[in-house]
């Protein structure tokens, strides 16, 4: 019972955070990665320039981590539950890396700019340094790595900018016009050719954004370590217990995350602004993730949660699904809506999709183990055409609780 409910948090919080990646992936299928952070190209109402901003406090930059430190948590789950079956665990780790950078490449080759797998991929090899490291040490590199990068954001950048950070460069407005068309009314092969060919920087911002990039494993650490953290602590393993845990801590980080992530909304020009956006997305993050524990520590038996719980054990397929659907919404190639719906008529049409989904995956969980993709990753991971670990020491070890599905 005990390790149902373990892997039922976690499954259920992974479920969550889908619905939140999937309104902030909305933006970037409906108007481009790049187009999205420049709407004067849209004609967006009122009603939609105020539900832009909202989702780019509430939910930008927020769900993303929540995945990021559950992604953390499922490395140590895995490499516990391996150890535990006298297995080594960095070659079996090193493959299921190497499939998500695989799956990930794909993905962004030949549906979507906005893939994260293959960049999950990549820092899952970083994070093998720390996988043997204590409790204690991993909480002083994930706070002192989450300081650091978030006080580059008071390093003034060039005379006509406040800040120099993630996002702040400079993007053709050719490219993003272009983009509206091709993608609005260009065929699969015209689409493909365009995300992989045109340029929507200058040769000084792409060197800046190699930059960025080599940073991005260090920029990204912290909620990967803080979620390494809380698995060697056995966190989130009893939620009735550690309900005063989770109070205390979401009443804790939503506010100060909130307010500080609320700063470059209210000034806009000031560069310590933007080092509190950067602190606090990811405390935001801490809070929803405290939140969602309570609640189901609370509600760990109703219905709800059985389906935040599946959509969550399903979420690699769920998440690939969702740009099927969306792509085929929004692009030339399907029904061609790329910009003409709106900010807030997507977030409704991300609600939609989700609750098909919430109870689309209940249905399949009560046919099928796992999903398809998921069985996939098990098999390559696992070497084993029934995806699971092979105990070479006793047989009667429990079955593992938590995987690095994403």
């Amino acid at each position: 019972m005990e390790q149902r409910k373990r892997a039922g948090l976690v499954d259920a919080a992974r479920g969550l955070c889908l619905l939140g990646i999937l309104l902030a992936n909305m933006l970037i299928f409906q108007y481009g990665i790049w187009g999205k952070d420049d709407m004067q190209f849209y004609s967006l109402s009122g009603f939609d320039a105020s539900v832009r901003t909202i989702l780019g406090i509430v939910v930008e930059k927020s769900f993303m981590p929540i995945f990021t430190f559950l992604f953390g948590y499922g490395m140590i789950k895995m490499k516990e539950s391996l150890a535990a079956s006298g297995r080594k665990p960095g070659w079996t780790l090193c493959r299921r890396f190497l499939l998500l950078f695989g799956i990930g490449v794909l993905h962004s080759e030949f549906m979507t700019e906005s893939d994260i797998l293959a960049f999950y991929g990549l820092v899952g090899f970083f994070l093998l340094m720390f996988m043997n490291r204590k409790p204690k040490t991993l909480l002083i590199w994930g706070t002192s790595l989450l300081l650091v990068f978030g006080l580059l954001g008071l390093v003034p950048g060039e005379s006509n900018s406040p800040s120099r950070q993630p996002g702040s460069m400079e993007i053709s407005q050719e490219y993003i016009k272009e983009t509206i068309v091709v993608y609005g009314t260009g065929t699969y092969s015209e689409i493909r050719h365009h995300r992989s060919t045109a340029s929507p920087i200058s040769e000084e911002d792409s060197l800046y954004l190699v930059f960025l990039l080599l940073l991005a494993p260090f920029l990204t650490a912290p909620m990967f370590l803080f979620g390494m953290y809380a698995a060697k602590k056995d966190l989130f393993r009893k939620p009735e217990e550690e309900q005063r845990l989770y109070a205390r801590n979401a009443l804790l980080f939503l506010p100060v995350g909130f307010c500080l992530k609320v700063l470059p909304h209210l000034f806009p020009e000031q560069g310590w602004a933007a080092a509190g956006e950067m602190i606090g997305a990811n405390l935001l993050a801490l809070g929803y993730l405290f939140s969602f524990a309570w609640l189901y520590s609370k509600r760990s038996s109703s219905s709800w949660m059985q389906r935040f719980q599946a959509v969550g054990k399903l979420s690699l397929t769920n998440y690939l699904v969702q740009t099927v659907v969306c792509t085929t919404i929004f692009y030339g190639y399907g029904l061609g809506w790329f910009g003409k719906m709106g900010v807030a008529a997507g977030c409704v049409l991300a609600f939609a999709l989700y609750a098909l989904q919430l109870f689309a995956s209940e249905w399949y969980l009560q046919r099928f183990s796992s999903g398809p993709v998921e069985k996939l990753l098990r098999i390559c991971t696992y070497l084993s055409i029934q995806g699971k670990v092979k105990a070479r020491a006793p047989r009667n070890r429990p079955e593992p609780a938590h995987s690095t599905t994403l």
